[in-house]
């Protein structure tokens, strides 16, 4: 088949690699018809992701059709379904408190002294995402084993198109769960950091959940015209003064709850992101906090901060004494995409989200080098970007 493999910072390419085969009872085999290329991939494709080695399938937003499943598998052959990003065995101590993303079972015992070391427990396997996550091959292929089929696959009903439920793979129950972190009361003001998908897909949330105000932070126009079109307010940072603005919008007191789905990866102006930056790209930096920093500054005294941005390391600078004189609370964690799965397919079938408007761009795989490229470099115009995988299986 046909996949998306790894071979170092800024170099993806499509390759011919073995076909995935069923290597356990609860395996399923999918024939994949549509997948994503995710924010989180940037990390892998600059490099600051550690675990990665060449070769590795990557992607981790795919859906596709049953083509063949192990005997202990609940999907039958033909189905349609979307693939949670996250790979959760449904049967742990964590998986039966519906806090999928920390299943204790779907990363192999191998692969667990190196994120025990970096993150004090070892992490959930992930689909296309380092050998920290179980180096799991990803779903930007024509074909990819779905482990614990049983418990993850999102079967889709007939009447439902691949662009309007792909991306509950991983983005739009990222950006709900963001905004539930958040603690959103009726008539809040919510400010957002960063207007990409994540936080559009937050934008779309907040507003849902009943906030008054929702004020959107980005430098790019497309990007800052889709939250505004949602219904948020927008800064743009490059223009004014984050902080000031803030305070005005929110009558002088900071937002009632921040979200920064920017990460790890976060730029900007100020000297602390400079700083960082320089760091990073000599090897001797930790993760770019910039936006958590502002979002920490801002919120109110009283308030709540969400976190969906990914973060892979340690933190300088950390506004610790303002996060505790505040008396904020932060919530943050890799989604457990199965616990919202079926509410947000509802909402989508009935009208009420539309995901669609995010797809600024549809390629065949084998162009999926040239849609790395331009969702790192031309972000105001590449918003997300779907590819097209594969023929039917003969």
């Amino acid at each position: 088949m046909r996949a998306v493999t790894w071979q170092g910072r800024h170099d993806v390419r499509v390759e011919t690699v073995p076909d995935p085969e069923i290597m356990n009872p609860r395996d399923a085999i999918i024939e994949v018809t549509s997948t994503a290329i995710c924010g989180s991939d940037l990390h892998l494709y600059d490099g600051v992701i550690p675990g990665m080695k060449p070769g590795d399938i990557v992607g981790h937003e795919f859906m596709g059709r049953v083509v063949e499943t192990g005997p202990d598998s609940t999907l039958t052959k033909g189905q349609r379904v979307v693939v949670p990003f996250t790979i959760s065995c449904g049967k742990c101590f964590f998986c039966e408190k519906k806090l999928y993303s920390a299943c204790d079972n779907s990363n192999p015992v191998e692969t667990q002294d190196a994120s025990e070391l970096l993150y004090g427990h070892a992490m959930a396997g992930l689909f296309g995402y380092s050998h920290l996550t179980g180096g799991y091959p990803g779903g930007q292929a024509e074909y990819v084993r779905v482990p614990f089929s049983d418990i993850g696959p999102i079967v889709i009903p007939d009447g439902l198109d691949d662009d309007q439920v792909l991306f509950l793979s991983d983005i739009l129950p990222t950006g709900w769960m963001a905004a539930e972190n958040a603690g959103i009361e009726e008539g809040d003001t919510v400010a957002v950091w960063g207007c990409g998908p994540v936080g559009l897909f937050a934008v779309q949330s907040a507003l849902l959940m009943g906030a008054g105000k929702v004020i959107a932070i980005d430098e790019y126009p497309n990007r800052l015209a889709l939250a505004r079109g949602l219904g948020a307010e927008v800064i743009d940072f490059k223009r004014t003064h984050v902080l000031d603005a803030l305070m005005e919008m929110s009558g002088g007191h900071g937002p009632d709850a921040v979200i920064d789905a920017v990460g790890m990866e976060s730029h900007g102006f100020a000297p602390d992101t400079i700083l960082d930056n320089v760091k990073q790209r000599i090897g001797v930096g930790a993760d770019s906090a910039h936006a958590l920093r502002e979002a920490i500054l801002a919120v109110r005294k009283g308030g709540r901060i969400s976190v969906p941005g990914v973060y892979g390391g340690m933190l300088d600078k950390f506004p610790l004494g303002a996060m505790m004189e505040k008396g904020v609370q932060i919530r943050t964690g890799q989604t457990h995409v199965q616990r919202y799965s079926q509410d947000l397919l509802r909402r989508i079938g009935e009208g009420e989200i539309d995901t669609t408007f995010l797809i600024s761009h549809r390629l065949p795989l084998e162009e999926a080098a040239r849609g790395y490229e331009n969702f790192r470099y031309n972000q105001d115009a590449w918003t997300k970007v779907v590819l097209k995988a594969g023929t039917e299986r003969a």
